[in-house]
């Protein structure tokens, strides 16, 4: 297999886990790191054996001898950074959200169409066990005509800084966008997506709350202006509809994992219950009686990955970035997901704002950019 050589823009918290990742893929070699915190951009580049360093992400693109970038900032320098790489003729894997707004998602997908590269963004949980499992039942047809599904994500006290870890950037729309729907959100939407096809979206309404107690001083550092709590109904274009909740912060226990509902059967995916995770389950009626069963991923990723070509693929969404570029398997097309999951996400906001049901259509007309002007 040929080495895909990677240049990564950002090695904070998130590029660090994503330079994890890489030291697992053998047709991975990064070759070069971009930041502005030169300190520690020299301790990150010792640590994982990175050749050269930039403290400008301008000077990182003009090398000729990288075939694919990684953007790992805050959602608002998604879009300018990745329009850059590709304008330099760079394949962009940008980390999740897309962007800090629909309109500024768009952008990225349209230049990589107009400069014919491939845009690749993070959405980890396409890649799990169950993911897999549950896209080889909908396709193979047991679960019938779709037509409900339900969006959950919990934390109990959970919002980034002033719950205790991460940085003040996650909790400000000026740098992240939008809170947990943003944060969190964009995997469990986004997952469920992709299950369902992608369905072109009607309509949205939805309400997001900061409500819960908080620790002043740290309230007042972070400048604390997105939600905690955010809820939401989607309609899409052929009937089917999806419920949403998403939660840094609320006073409830766990919540169940996101399903899907069809007319011969339901998929629960895996949650909590009573502070344990839960499995994934499959519900039907067998022989005119009720059946509620589990699956075994473990021994079904065994076989899969004994008999099937390329399976390893799908171990990461590194690990199919790298795989998609080697040429082995087809890119999933996760920028016109993770574009969709925005499209959602901010119909919330402009409903919640608005006090009624939105379009899609308006949606995309008042969707305002948030991009970062960068030097």
């Amino acid at each position: 297999m040929n080495k895909i050589r990677i240049g990564i823009i950002g090695v904070g918290i998130i590029g660090k886990v994503h330079l994890d990742y890489y030291a697992k893929i053998e047709g991975a070699e990064v070759v070069a790191a971009a930041d502005l915190n030169e300190a520690e951009l020299q301790s990150v580049a010792e640590k994982y054996h990175i050749p050269h360093t930039y403290t400008r992400f301008q000077d990182l693109l003009q090398r000729d001898d990288i075939d694919a970038v990684d953007v790992c900032l805050h959602n608002n320098a998604h879009a300018p950074v990745t329009i850059e790489a590709l304008k330099a003729g760079k394949h962009v894997y940008c980390e999740k959200p897309i962007a800090g707004s629909y309109i500024d998602g768009k952008s990225m997908v349209d230049a990589a169409r107009q400069y014919g590269r491939k845009l690749h963004i993070q959405l980890s949980h396409l890649y799990a066990k169950e993911t897999l499992a549950a896209k080889t039942l909908i396709e193979a047809g047991k679960l019938g005509k779709l037509y409900h599904a339900r969006s959950t994500g919990y934390r109990r006290r959970g919002r980034p800084y002033v719950d205790g870890y991460g940085t003040q950037f996650f909790t400000r729309k000026e740098s992240a966008g939008g809170g947990a729907l943003f944060d969190m959100g964009v995997y469990h939407i986004s997952q469920l997506l992709y299950l369902l096809g992608n369905r072109e979206v009607k309509t949205i309404t939805g309400s997001t709350y900061q409500e819960m107690e908080i620790d002043e001083r740290r309230k007042n550092i972070s400048q604390f202006d997105v939600e905690e709590l955010g809820v939401g109904f989607v309609r899409f274009k052929d009937g089917l509809t999806l419920d949403i909740i998403e939660s840094w912060a609320v006073h409830l226990n766990d919540f169940e994992g996101s399903s899907i509902i069809g007319s011969e059967g339901g998929i629960r995916l895996p949650g909590y219950a009573h502070g344990k995770p839960t499995p994934m389950t499959y519900h039907t009626n067998m022989c005119d009686m009720e059946m509620d069963s589990t699956f075994n991923l473990d021994a079904m990723s065994y076989r899969w990955h004994n008999l099937r070509d390329n399976m390893d693929a799908y171990d990461s969404s590194q690990h199919h970035w790298i795989a998609a570029l080697q040429g082995r398997v087809e890119l999933l097309p996760t920028a016109d997901i993770a574009l969709q999951t925005m499209l959602i996400s901010e119909g919330i906001y402009i409903s919640q704002r608005l006090g009624r049901e939105v379009t899609a259509d308006e949606v995309v007309s008042l969707s305002q950019s948030l991009a970062l002007q960068l030097t």
